[in-house]
């Protein structure tokens, strides 16, 4: 009798090893053979589900978006009002703890990555623009008034604010403490009367 798979099992066992690779061991080190042993299963099973290096890449990014949107909408969704919200979502960006910190980091290898592999560029481009545009969407609640204009000069400050946090926050996380990061927020958020 043949063995069946329990693909969905396999998929979450897989994607879970690809991500403890990606914040243990870097975009670098994410390799068929990490990912095999991370799991505790053959090179064989991985190369069924991820053929080749890219696959394994892509999944791994689609991946960091999924968690990152996961994340966006539970926050999003608690929130008591718009600016609320649009506060709520933007510090799930910041690097306040651990898991902001591994979040940032597997962002920014994969950001380094897209420099020079222009499927990972797309890919980054299309879920960075997911972000924006969500963030434009809860601008424009907190501020309906506000002309088109206005909205997107602030979602580009803010994306910039909370993503260029994040990273140096996890580069360095005294110098860029979670009261710095929050506090950061803050401000910014108040000099576009958004806080």
């Amino acid at each position: 009798m043949p063995r069946t798979a329990d693909r969905p099992a396999q998929e979450q066992l897989l994607s879970r090893a690809v991500w403890q690779v990606l914040a243990e061991q870097g975009l670098d080190r994410l390799t068929i053979r990490a990912v095999a042993a991370t799991a505790g299963c053959t090179t064989g099973l991985v190369m069924h589900r991820f053929p080749n290096r890219q696959a394994l890449l892509l999944h791994a990014r689609q991946l960091l978006h999924e968690r990152t949107r996961q994340r966006m909408e539970a926050r999003e969704v608690a929130a008591a009002d718009a600016h609320a919200a649009l506060r709520a979502v933007l510090a799930q960006s910041l690097a306040v703890d651990s898991d902001g910190r591994t979040h940032a980091v597997v962002w920014l290898g994969f950001l380094a990555a897209a420099v020079s592999d222009e499927e990972l560029a797309a890919a980054h481009r299309v879920h960075n623009r997911a972000f924006r545009d969500r963030l434009a969407r809860l601008v424009s609640a907190a501020a309906p008034d506000w002309p088109r204009a206005r909205v997107t000069t602030a979602v580009t400050a803010l994306a910039a604010m909370v993503e260029g946090a994040a990273v140096l926050g996890a580069a360095d996380p005294e110098g860029y403490s979670a009261h710095a990061q929050h506090a950061a927020l803050a401000a910014t958020l108040t000099a576009y009367g958004l806080g």
